[in-house]
Order: structure tokens, then C-alpha cells, then sequence
């Protein structure tokens, strides 16, 4: 988990409804904020501050896409691949697992192969 994220810091942001709808959204493939504004039905405001948190949690990652008229696109993809929570001795632990690095990385080279 992300330093400064708790176990609180999590469950108060998944707790959120626009947060869930950002997280299950960017886990089918990456998006941009105007296009998640779109699908999600929020604000492009609301959905900057609910990345930012989901960032900060480390549940989300943001790239930027270079687009062919040379502007660049920030796009954000879901980094979660499992929550797992654990009560041991009246503290709670909470795991996130994220993508891989290499897996990320295999995902772009493919991305870059199949647009030649």
C-alpha cells in the first residue's frame, strides 16, 4: 500500500460511489478523465479529486499518451489486482496488490505492435 494510505484512508474510498464507479471503469481499459466524466455521469472536478485519492492509494495509475497532433493525454487505468484485508490482534492489515511493472510494460509493447 502506498505510503501514508491506512487501512481507514482505503475503506473510506471505497466506500465512495463515485470512486468505485472510477476504479471498476478503468479496469477494462485505460481512460481519460473527460471520457470517464462521460461514462460515469460526474463532474470532470469529481472525477479529479476521486483519481487523485484513488492514486494516492495506489489503486490507480495515470500515463500520459502522446496523441498524433503532438498534445499529450493523461489517461488513468486501474493498478488493482487484489484487496485483501486481514484482522490480526485489534488492528487491521490491508494488502494491494498491484499490476506489475513488467506486466504493464508487455501491455504497452503490445498496445504499440497492434497500432503499427
Amino acid at each position: 500500500m502506498a505510503d501514508g494510505a491506512s487501512p481507514a484512508d482505503v475503506f473510506a474510498l471505497l466506500d465512495d460511489e463515485y470512486a468505485r464507479s472510477l476504479l471498476a471503469a478503468t479496469s477494462h481499459q485505460p481512460m481519460t478523465a473527460a471520457e470517464l466524466s462521460d461514462q460515469c455521469e460526474m463532474s470532470v472536478s469529481t472525477v479529479y479529486r476521486r483519481l487523485d485519492a484513488l492514486e494516492s492509494c495506489d489503486l490507480v495509475a495515470s500515463r500520459v499518451r502522446p496523441d498524433a497532433d503532438g498534445d499529450h493525454t493523461t489517461e488513468y487505468e486501474s493498478h488493482l489486482d487484489r484487496l485483501s484485508v486481514r484482522l490480526d490482534d485489534g488492528s487491521f492489515e490491508v494488502r494491494i496488490e498491484t499490476r506489475s511493472a513488467t506486466q504493464s510494460f508487455v501491455d504497452a509493447f503490445t498496445d504499440l505492435w497492434e497500432g503499427l
